[in-house]
């Protein structure tokens, strides 16, 4: 009983709408309507500020990693371990605050392997870091990292079919995810981190149409013209 009410607070916990309250809390705004309009840590970052943006990056990864660990402290198995932590992500991912909409679920999952598989967490999040410093695309990184969970997975935990099934699940969710950020790389779209001096949304920026953010980008520049 108290295995299915932790996964019930798993799910609950990993809906909360961090990146919603941060903004609320810290400046007052809804931070859907600025930026890219995703409540990710990303967003936050660019439109509330670093300290911000920091906060609900921890707060995000902290959902995914107290779940497992909660289920390790009540002597749980891998499969029940593992289960927390798809709860949690899918929490995020489909939150019922939110209109079982959400973000792509990074950070959360990064939390779900410090607490499962803490040494494919580790590289993997390594690897995100030197990716997003050498090609400056937090999307790409995303990507890469989400790539290399279940290879990992094999050489760090071999003979564990279920946390290799869940490298492999949890990776295949994220690229899926980031489905519209792989459309703008494909077309030359996809906006740098830190470009023009400013944190931009790749992995959280909500999927919309390349021609249409030329089309409204087009009608901003004719209202300058106007003013």
């Amino acid at each position: 009983m108290m295995s299915w009410l932790l996964l019930a607070g798993a799910y609950f916990g990993g809906s909360l709408p961090i990146g919603l309250l941060v903004a609320k809390l810290w400046k007052g705004i809804d931070v859907r309507e600025h930026g890219s309009g995703n409540i990710g840590a990303t967003n936050v970052y660019r439109v509330v500020g670093p300290i911000a943006g920091t906060l609900v990056f921890l707060l995000d990864v902290l959902k995914g990693f107290w779940p497992p660990m909660a289920g390790r402290a009540m002597g749980l198995n891998a499969e029940w371990l593992v289960a927390l932590g798809m709860a949690a992500i899918l929490g995020h991912n489909f939150s019922p605050f939110l209109g079982f909409k959400g973000g792509k679920g990074i950070a959360t999952s990064l939390g779900v392997l410090f607490g499962v598989a803490p040494k494919v967490g580790f590289t993997a999040f390594a690897l995100w870091i030197v990716v997003v410093l050498v090609t400056r695309y937090v999307s790409v990184a995303s990507i890469l990292a989400a790539a290399s969970l279940a290879p990992l997975m094999l050489v760090f935990y071999p003979g564990q079919p279920t946390l290799f099934g869940f490298g492999l699940a949890a990776g295949l969710f994220a690229i899926y995810k980031h489905k519209g950020n792989i459309k703008r790389l494909m077309a030359g779209t996809e906006n740098r981190f830190g470009k023009s001096g400013k944190t931009s949304d790749e992995s959280e920026q909500p999927d919309i149409d390349s021609k249409q953010r030329a089309e409204e980008q087009e009608s901003k520049s004719a209202g300058s013209d106007n003013d």
